[in-house]
Parts: C-alpha cells; structure tokens; sequence
C-alpha cells in the first residue's frame, strides 16, 4: 500500500480492479478545508485517460509491473501471438489488449516490450520509433507550395502518415508510434 504522499509520474497504481499509470499529480492544500492530491491517470490495457482527486493519506494498492522483450511473431484473428525473449513461449493477446493505436504499426518480428504482472504479460508496448516501407503515395510535384508540404502514404502495415513531398513508394521511413508522425527516410 503508498500514500498519496508517495505519488510519482510512472508509479502503477489499482483502482477499482483497473491498472492506472500516474502521469500527473499535484498536491494542493487550499486555505480552506482539507489538502487533496490531484492526478491523471492512464488506463494501463486501454489507454484512457482518466482524472481523480485523491484525499490526502489516502492509501492506494500500488502495482509493481517488471518490462520483459517480446517479439510479435503472427496473428490469428483476434489473438496476437508474442514470443518472450527470454522463455520463448508464445502469447497470446487479445487485439482489445493492444489497442488500435499501436496495431496499425505492429509487423512481423517486431520486438517490443511486455508488461509483466505475477509472472504473465498483460500489455505490451510498441517501440517509440519504427522504420516501415511505404507501399502507396501520390507523387509529389515540385513547385506546388512555396513551404514545403506533405501528402499521405500508406505503409505496409496499412497505418496513413503525412509525409513530405519527395518521399514515394517503396522508401522506408522512419515513424514516431507516439505522436502518428513521420521522422525522416531511412532507405530508399
């Protein structure tokens, strides 16, 4: 059990049978009435985001999660098949688990990293930064802006990413799973 006084960005807390990352806290002490602690919380499976006001010495059931390599290996619908690195037994996760942010970038030995929970992985998480082909873009015409420009392009997991003009098909780029933005070309 942690106090609220012991909260921390990144600190995994239960609540309500749900798994809650802290991204934000804030301790306030009114001049009226009691202290309290305010926190955004991030739904650790679903990724929903969700805000509580805690009062302060209020106890909480605080989760310690370890971070084991995994690689996604294959999929049948709708289970996701990992292998852990380092027991090399396969996972399998639900597509709900994952989530469709982080599915339209997932291909094929992709290593990422499983949260671990009593000894099962019960989440994973995609690298910050991926180097995808690009299998279908428009071609981009010199002269069409006086900035620069982008234009959409599919990648070969199917994600859609704005791009800049001199980048076509068949270039391997490198994008931020994050923020759903290119970085820069790696290949062409």
């Amino acid at each position: 059990m942690a106090t609220t006084a012991e909260f921390r960005n990144g600190m995994v807390i239960e609540l309500d049978g749900q798994l809650y990352g802290i991204t934000y806290f804030q301790h306030v002490k009114p001049g009226k009435g009691g202290a309290f602690v305010r926190t955004r919380l991030k739904n650790v499976l679903t990724g929903a985001v969700l805000e509580r006001t805690f009062r302060a010495g209020e106890r909480v059931e605080e989760v310690r999660l370890e971070m084991r390599p995994v690689q996604y290996v294959y999929r049948d619908r709708p289970l996701y098949y990992f292998m852990d690195q380092e027991t090399f037994e396969l996972i399998p996760l639900h597509h709900d688990v994952i989530g469709d942010d982080q599915l339209k970038y997932l291909r094929e030995n992709l290593e990422c990293q499983g949260l671990v929970r009593d000894g099962h992985v019960i989440a994973v998480e995609l690298p910050n930064f991926v180097a995808l082909r690009v299998v279908e873009t428009e071609p981009g015409v010199r002269g069409d802006t006086a900035q620069g420009g982008s234009k959409p392009a599919k990648l070969e997991t199917g994600a859609v990413v704005q791009v800049p003009l001199f980048v076509g098909e068949g270039d391997i780029i490198r994008v931020d799973t994050r923020q759903d933005r290119y970085l820069e070309r790696v290949a062409r």
